[in-house]
Parts: structure tokens; sequence; C-alpha cells
């Protein structure tokens, strides 16, 4: 069946999500992290397009942005192929590290622009990972609550106050924090056991410095500790995602 067509929008904005192929774990350590972000802001200057949020979460990834001299796609297979060239040298792997097509969804409409931005910074807090949406070091939320604005970021609160940008950096912070029952983009994904938690039962009981490294595996080890895992009440999908090892195999065991 032939894909559908994305959705062009006519203000040029898109709130996107990056998944990890079969939902695996993007980012293991901070490092990895880090080298996304700064993938990302160099893009955001090769590209010209306008980085409003983003937001880093385990095996996906939140971004709010406009499209500059390039075009979504162009943008997006930039960000990716670098990101994953380094991502498979340092852990010496091969093939695919996002889901091969993106999502995203068109925002031509300023009410729901400030939505798409509230749920993104929120999205830790939804996914029981934080408290407060501060403490929580993957997104940029800390750059607009510290008043570190940039010449994106305030297209941002021109939304809520075009003559007092202190005033209206207030009540943007406000808005973010306000209790919601925001709908976006989803990733269908709900769990009783986080991954952060999911990780560190993998490295403890398989004894391996990150979780992906369990595909090293003979496959008599490899089985033995998939099966350990499920007494843990981790997943079928939690670990075919966070291992990288495909679901079948899973199943089987």
């Amino acid at each position: 069946m032939p894909r559908t067509s994305r959705i062009k929008s006519e203000s040029g904005i898109y709130h996107i999500i990056m998944r990890g192929i079969n939902r695996q774990i993007l980012f293991e350590d901070e490092e990895d992290c880090n080298r996304f972000i700064q993938t990302l802001y160099r893009y955001r200057e090769i590209s010209e397009f306008k980085l409003y949020a983003y937001c880093l979460m385990g095996n996906h990834v939140h971004l709010l942005l406009m499209e500059g001299k390039e075009p979504l796609e162009t943008v997006m297979r930039r960000l990716c192929c670098s990101f994953v060239f380094w991502y498979n040298k340092k852990y010496c792997r091969i093939g695919y590290l996002f889901q091969d097509r993106f999502k995203s969804e068109a925002i031509d409409d300023g009410t729901y622009f400030l939505t798409a931005l509230r749920y993104i910074f929120r999205n830790p807090l939804k996914a029981n990972i934080t408290n407060k949406i501060e403490d929580y070091k993957w997104t940029n939320y800390n750059e607009y609550l510290q008043g570190n604005i940039n010449a994106d970021m305030e297209y941002v609160i021109n939304y809520f106050d075009m003559a007092d940008k202190g005033n209206a950096l207030t009540k943007l912070i406000d808005y973010i924090n306000s209790e919601n029952e925001d709908e976006c983009l989803e990733t269908n994904e709900k769990r009783s056991i986080t991954d952060e938690e999911a990780i560190k039962i993998i490295k403890a009981h398989c004894k391996i410095e990150h979780a992906i490294d369990l595909q090293k595996f003979d496959v008599e080890k490899r089985n033995i500790c998939i099966i350990a895992l499920k007494k843990y009440n981790l997943s079928i999908r939690q670990i075919e995602r966070l291992t990288g090892i495909s679901r079948g195999i899973i199943q089987k065991l």
C-alpha cells in the first residue's frame, strides 16, 4: 500500500516525532543526548530552520520547528544521517536507528502552536520521569525559564505580549505549567515500568554496560537473559525497544 502524502504546513511549522526503529532506545547515556542536541543545533545553522522546542525521551524525540531554506524532509534526513553515523560508530553497530518515516503534524494555528509547545515540554511529566519540567535536562524549556531568549524563541513569546517581553515570558511559563488535557502526536506507548528503570534492570541482570550490548551475546546466553528479564515484568515491546532484539525472538521465548 502506498504511503499517504505528508500534510504540508502553510506556516512551515511542524510538530515532529522521531522514533527508534522497533521502538529501540535512542539514548543510552548523556553523551548520546548531548551529541543529538549538538547535531540538532548544527543543522539549524546549516538548514536555517527555526527551533522552538525539543524533548529527548529515551526511544523517541519531539521537535517543534519551522522550515527555513530547506524542506522538512531534507532537514530530517541530514539530522538523522549525521547522528546515526556517529551512534553506529560508537556502539559498533550497523543499519538503521530511526523508524524509517518520522511522524509530523502541520501547525497553522497559533493556539495549537502553543498547545504543541506545552505538550512537548510536559512529555517527561506525562511519562512520570520527573515531577518538575525544569528538572528534566533534555529539553530547551530552561532556556525559556531563565530568559535566555534567542531570535527563534521570540516568535513564541510574541504570542503573549508584543510590547512587554518580560511579561510575555512570565505568561508563557505559567501557560506551560498549567494543568491541561492536551492531545497531540502520540507514540502510543504505555508501560508500568519506565524505560529508565528497565535499562537499569537489563544492565544489572545481564552484566553489560549498555542495554543494546545484549545483541552481542551468543544465542543461548542471550535467550537465558531475555527469559529472566520477563520475570522482572518488562514487556515484550520494552525488551525489544531497549535491546534492539526482534519481537519475534522474544515472543518465542
